[in-house]
């Protein structure tokens, strides 16, 4: 997946802003105010494509054994509740887009009853 391919399919979803809260390089992907995609977009420009998403702690610890090298501990991130994926490393679009959704899903879950509401009138 390139970073226009990212950026495109996060847009893409109901709610979704793209903001550079911490700094130029750092482009991050919100819904409702709440993060749930990152991209270091220094490290795509280096031939290093990486993404930090939001995972259920479970699931993260399955995919960081099954992805072994692939799928880290969140970097700069709560590694019990984010992973890093590098995107160039046997991974696949259509997977890489089934845990953007994981992420996005998590977050929406999590969000008030007014955000939930304010997403659907969207």
């Amino acid at each position: 997946m390139h970073i226009d391919e990212l950026r495109d399919y996060c847009m893409s979803k109901k709610g979704v802003t793209e903001e550079f809260p911490f700094d130029e390089v750092t482009l991050v992907f919100k819904v409702m105010g709440k993060m749930f995609c990152l991209a270091g977009l220094d490290r795509w420009e280096r031939g290093e494509p990486a993404v930090n998403l939001k995972c259920d702690p479970e699931k993260a610890i399955k995919l960081r054994e099954e992805f072994d090298g692939t799928v880290i501990g969140g970097f700069h991130s709560n590694k019990k509740h984010w992973n890093t994926i590098f995107t160039d490393q046997a991974m696949d679009t259509p997977e890489l887009k089934k845990w953007i959704d994981h992420s996005y899903d998590l977050v929406v879950t999590k969000l008030t009853r007014a955000q939930k509401d304010a997403l659907k009138n969207l």
